[in-house]
């Protein structure tokens, strides 16, 4: 992890588990469930939207990094990822909040139960150590969560809120270095 495509690739870690998780037991369809803004969510039954991208407060690189004999590559930049969790029933009017509500309680059971993702392989552990991707829900209040859906002519719907950091965006700088190879050290009394 931690290429430019990091950002991408926890959205798409992040959709992929809660398909193996919902599919076909929630939702029918993997398909269904997807990254989306509220205002353009097409089909999604299920909408990850990415709404705010920040650096790390708690994580900063500071150390170059080696990339083998004579290369080094500068300290990357690590972040925090904010997401809001949507769900978008195409149920009877009925039936359509019982639904929303069933979905939004299997998300918060899968995200709970994968509070971490390896910053590798983007599965879940058990145990989280070292720089994990660490699944936290927020505690927003009403006013800032509809200031994030912000989606006109539309009327608010009941949203998870989480965050998922430290995410590695890997510098894309690097440097020559010389390695010591010679040492002359010369006593005297």
């Amino acid at each position: 992890m931690g290429k430019y495509t990091a950002i991408a690739d926890v959205g798409g870690a992040l959709v992929q588990l809660l398909r193996d998780s919902l599919c076909p037991e929630v939702i029918q369809t993997p398909d269904s469930i997807g990254l989306c803004s509220p205002a353009d969510k097409g089909d999604m039954i299920l909408g990850l939207h990415l709404y705010d991208v920040r650096e790390s407060q708690e994580l900063r690189a500071v150390d170059m990094v080696d990339m083998g004999p004579g290369r080094q590559r500068f300290p990357g930049t690590y972040l925090t990822l904010s997401y809001m969790i949507t769900a978008y029933s195409k149920a009877d009017v009925k039936y359509r909040s019982s639904e929303d509500q069933r979905i939004l309680g299997k998300v918060i059971q899968t995200l709970s139960d994968s509070a971490a993702l390896g910053a590798n392989t983007f599965s879940p552990v058990a145990r989280s150590s070292g720089l994990d991707l660490r699944i936290q829900m927020l505690s927003l209040e009403t006013e800032a969560q509809q200031r994030i859906w912000s989606v006109p002519n539309q009327a608010y719907r009941t949203s998870l809120f989480y965050r998922v950091s430290p995410v590695e965006l890997e510098s894309a700088r690097t440097r020559q270095v010389q390695r010591i190879v010679d040492l002359d050290l010369t006593i005297k009394e």
